[in-house]
């Protein structure tokens, strides 16, 4: 009983550390990613820096995606170039920058433009879609996977104002591992690349990896705190049967939930949304995540068939619904949480009040 109270103790100074300091060693990250016993009670600390830091606003932004080809072939995932079961399909310049314009009159502020790396879209290609969405006044977020620093300057000068790339886990090995014929110092390399190009950079963990440790996670953690990430993507697992980690066990949801915790507690001014996967492997998943330290929601916008054929797991939530079903629906849900939907673009915002 002593040992427990002790335990019990440990965790709520930790707790309190992360609140007041927004610091943590790694054994630290270590001891909280590991106890089950702790989630609502780091949920309650990371939604109260939340509301000190972003607000209660919600922001939503209308995803995007463009094209399913991919010349990568990560083993998590369904979009890799050796999946012979995935329907193809790429949209014209046309059809994204009129989805971009349909996304504008449903009241997004922002549009995600996202694809495999599909290199037919050359850097003189999404520039000019860039400059057609920029016409409407949106900010643009582009997650297109890998370029080189002067794809990413062209990019910048033509509109986009984020840029999301998903590191997944920052274990060298690990990476390697998985994403075959990819070099982690590369992926390390665009992230200072377009910090330095001045996006706000986006990136994040795919919790559940075969091999991932807890010491891993943590390592994640403070590889984003370092990198000063201005949004952090979490999500688990999800097993994907036409892959090689088809068999593999799913990702923790409330593992992925201390994570997404620890990263409001850490780097409290951070865009961090309740992905789309949450709520595939929990019913309500994206409200429990918001109230766990999120603030932003991605509603696809896409339309049509093209929603079920971008599968990059199984059992994708929505795949059936139309864009203005997905945006009121989220809106709804905002509302029922005693949040608002935000009416400004949402970037981040830095030096907000630090009372808590």
């Amino acid at each position: 009983m002593a040992d427990q109270q002790e335990s019990g103790q440990e965790v709520k100074s930790l707790i309190e550390k992360a609140e007041r300091t927004h610091q943590l060693t790694e054994r630290e990250l270590v001891r909280l990613l590991g106890d089950a016993a702790c989630t609502e009670r780091l949920a309650e600390a990371a939604d109260r820096v939340r509301k000190a830091y972003v607000g209660d606003g919600v922001h939503l932004r209308g995803l995007i995606e463009f094209s399913n080809i991919c010349r990568q072939d990560c083993m998590y995932c369904g979009l890799r170039r050796d999946n012979p079961k995935t329907e193809r399909y790429r949209l014209d310049a046309d059809t994204i920058v009129d989805l971009a314009r349909k996304a504008k009159g449903y009241g997004y502020h922002t549009v995600v433009l996202q694809s495999g790396e599909d290199l037919y879209f050359t850097t003189e290609r999404l520039c000019a879609i860039l400059r057609e969405i920029k016409k409407l006044d949106l900010a643009i977020t582009l997650s297109i996977g890998e370029r080189t620093r002067e794809e990413y300057a062209a990019f910048r000068e033509a509109g986009a104002d984020r840029y999301l790339l998903r590191i997944e886990t920052t274990d060298r090995a690990l990476y390697e591992k998985l994403d075959p014929g990819m070099s982690w110092a590369n992926r390390d390399r665009c992230l200072h690349d377009l910090r330095d190009l001045g996006y706000e950079v986006g990136t994040g963990t795919l919790v559940g990896l075969p091999g991932q440790t807890l010491g891993m996670l943590a390592r994640d953690i403070l590889y984003y705190q370092e990198l000063d990430a201005d949004m952090l993507g979490i999500g688990p697992l999800i097993p994907n049967g036409d892959t090689p980690l088809g068999k593999a066990e799913p990702g923790d949801f409330n593992l992925t939930r201390r994570m997404v915790s620890l990263l409001r507690l850490l780097l409290p001014e951070a865009n961090i949304p309740a992905t789309t996967a949450m709520e595939t492997m929990v019913p309500r998943g994206r409200e429990i995540i918001l109230a766990s330290g999120a603030n932003v929601v991605m509603p696809n916008v896409t339309e049509g068939d093209y929603r079920r054929k971008y599968a990059l797991y199984p059992g994708k939530i929505c795949v059936a619904d139309t864009p203005a079903d997905c945006r009121a629906c989220m809106g709804g849900r905002i509302k029922a949480m005693g949040r608002y939907v935000a009416q400004d673009k949402g970037f981040r915002r830095h030096r907000a009040s630090q009372a808590i």
